[in-house]
């Protein structure tokens, strides 16, 4: 009987350190664990100095360089420079405002290349009524100003670096016109698409004068049809009206045509 208590209370001092027992364990193992730290964030750049060195990266292994952040430049865009619209700022002015791209000139120190003439248009209303405007296109060079050469005309018309039209008077069909851009070193060659021969363009008011035409002939024709199948049926009704009246008009006659 004495053994037995002997044994309940060993049993039961032994349950009651048990709990100290775990904390122990616990304890002692969280201590030996490794501690739990973050992934450091690496920042990339192209150039990189002692002096911007980060007292929070106290690893040497990780360069200067590595430790500075990357900034993204999106790519410079063209300027919008449209080198057939008159009266525009320069493509040079346009760089200078807004960082854009302008593209490849020629320098002042040679001749201009040759512009591009655009058209030979008559001028339909105002006073200049009937004369011919010629229209142009810048070159990719520096230009001061711009001439145009009539064939026929020894005197050649001036007009400033930002004109692209400009008007030459009374053309004759097959005349031959040519645009030509100066600067200090001289002024440009005539080249196939720097000159033009005007011809009178067909507009489509023309184009719809002849279509009405057309029509108003088809029209008058079918007019013509209709009312010839309405006079022949018109005389033919009143044929047989005035012969049937005849027959009715006159009973000494009968129907064989015997008295």
């Amino acid at each position: 009987m004495q053994s037995l208590c002997k044994h309940l209370a060993v049993l039961l001092l032994f349950l009651s350190t048990l709990p100290y027992f775990n904390s122990h364990l616990f304890t002692q193992a969280a201590s030996t664990s490794p501690p739990v730290t973050q992934s450091r964030i690496l920042f990339v750049t192209a150039l990189g100095s002692d002096d911007d060195y980060d007292g929070d990266y106290d690893n040497p292994s990780i360069p200067a360089s590595v430790r500075t952040p990357f900034l993204y430049q999106e790519p410079p865009q063209l300027c919008q420079y449209n080198p057939c619209l008159e009266d525009q700022p320069s493509c040079a002015v346009l760089s200078q405002q807004t960082g854009c791209l302008c593209p490849g000139l020629s320098g002042a120190s040679e001749p201009p290349h040759a512009p591009r003439i655009h058209d030979l248009l008559p001028v339909n209303e105002g006073p200049d009524r009937g004369k011919i405007e010629v229209q142009w296109c810048a070159p990719s060079s520096i230009v001061s100003g711009y001439r145009v050469v009539t064939e026929g005309d020894e005197q050649p018309q001036q007009f400033k670096d930002t004109k692209r039209r400009g008007l030459v008077g009374y053309l004759k069909v097959g005349t031959k016109v040519c645009v030509e851009a100066v600067n200090k070193a001289g002024h440009s060659s005539p080249s196939e698409f720097s000159c033009k021969r005007y011809e009178p363009p067909t507009t489509s008011d023309h184009n719809l004068m002849m279509v009405g035409v057309l029509a108003g002939a088809v029209v008058l024709f079918l007019l013509l049809i209709i009312g010839v199948v309405i006079i022949c049926k018109y005389r033919i009704c009143r044929k047989n009206k005035r012969d049937s009246n005849d027959r009715l008009g006159n009973p000494s006659y009968s129907a064989g045509g015997t008295l």
